[in-house]
This record gives C-alpha cells, structure tokens and sequence, in this order.
C-alpha cells in the first residue's frame, strides 16, 4: 500500500472522528454556541473532503489490485461523511427553526404562535421532506459517483489487458521468426549433406578403381 494514501488516511480518521464528537456536542448546545460549534464542523467535512480526492487521486496510479481495495475503501468514507453532512444539516435546521420562535416569542407574538401551531407543524413536515428529498439527491449522487469511479477502473484493466494482449501478440511472432530461421538453417545442413554423400560415393568408386 502506497505510503502517501496511507498519510492521508490518517489524517481523514482523526478528522472524521473530530466531526462526529463535535456534531454530538451541537446537537445540546443552543444560540451563538450551536452556530459556532456547526462551522467548525462545516470546516471539517470540507477538509474530509479534500483528502479524499487526494486518496482517490493516489489510488489510481497503483497496481489495479491494491487500487481495487483503497478505491473501496473510499466508497465507505465518502459514505461515511455523506452521513455526517445529513446530521450536520438536521441540526442547522433544528437551530433555525429554534431561533425562528425565539425571535417571535422576543417580538411578543407568543399568542400568533399558539394560533399557527398547525401551520408551524405543517412547515416542519415540509421541512422534513426537503431534507429527505436532500438526502435521496445525495445518495443517487454518490451511486453515480461509485458507477463513474467503477467505470474507470474498468476501462484502466482493460487497457492493461489489451496491452498485455499485444505483449503477447509481439511474443509469439518473434517465436515464429525464430522457428523459420532454424527451419532454414536446417534446410541448409540437408542440402549440404545430400551434397557430402555424393562427394563420399565419388571418392569411394575412384579409390577402388585407381587400387585396381
């Protein structure tokens, strides 16, 4: 495994683990503390995010095996961040909602607010179906992610295949000119031999005729 994704690595875990701890503390803090506490967070995943490219550009230049795995493995922290940003985004919700009231509770419309208690309700459903809608957009988003990062490594391994293919291919022609010219290197010594054996039978008739 490649030093550098292995840095990098490091890095996203202590990050991640830093976001969930901060997430847990917003979720009981309230006001200018919450709001604090939600842009450090956003901080974060915005780092998270950018070491993960940088995994996934290391990945991608190692043998496609180890980049098979790292490559997966990448497909579960994106996931796993994918579920912080959705937790980060009900909290930041929940807040607005929170400061919302307070601020017509402050204005001493506490009585508008007893009479819109249906429609605050109905704004909450809305709310949260945007925010589901938000997080089925987000999910088919990372699906295309994962296909597009599948694809590639597709069209890498067959590009490797294709070359070792025509390694092959390249192989086998120097092993059929090798045999040709051992096939006329044998050619020859055949002639040359036929050629010796008449020499030979030459030799033999003279030399019994000339001791005759």
């Amino acid at each position: 495994m490649s030093e550098v994704f292995e840095g990098y690595e490091r890095q996203y875990c202590e990050i991640s683990a830093n976001l969930s701890k901060k997430l847990t503390s917003a979720s009981l803090l309230d006001g200018e503390q919450k709001k604090q506490k939600i842009s450090e967070v956003k901080t974060g995943v915005d780092d998270a995010e950018a070491l993960i490219r940088k995994m996934d550009l290391e990945a991608r230049g190692l043998q496609p095996n180890v980049k098979a795995v790292l490559l997966a493995k990448l497909r579960e922290y994106k996931s796993d961040l994918n579920n912080l940003k959705s937790e980060m985004k009900r909290i930041s919700s929940a807040s607005l909602n929170q400061a919302a009231r307070d601020e017509l509770l402050e204005a001493g419309m506490g009585d508008t607010l007893t009479v819109s208690a249906n429609q605050r309700d109905r704004l909450l459903v809305s709310t949260e179906r945007v925010n589901k809608s938000s997080d089925r957009i987000q999910e088919s988003r990372k699906v295309m992610l994962e296909t597009e990062d599948l694809g590639i490594a597709l069209l890498q391994d067959l590009h490797q295949q294709r070359q070792s293919l025509s390694h092959a291919n390249n192989t086998l022609h120097g092993v059929d000119d090798n045999v040709s010219r051992s096939k006329r290197i044998i050619t020859s010594m055949s002639r040359r031999m036929n050629r010796n054996k008449w020499i030979i039978a030459i030799i033999v008739i003279l030399y019994f005729k000339l001791s005759k």
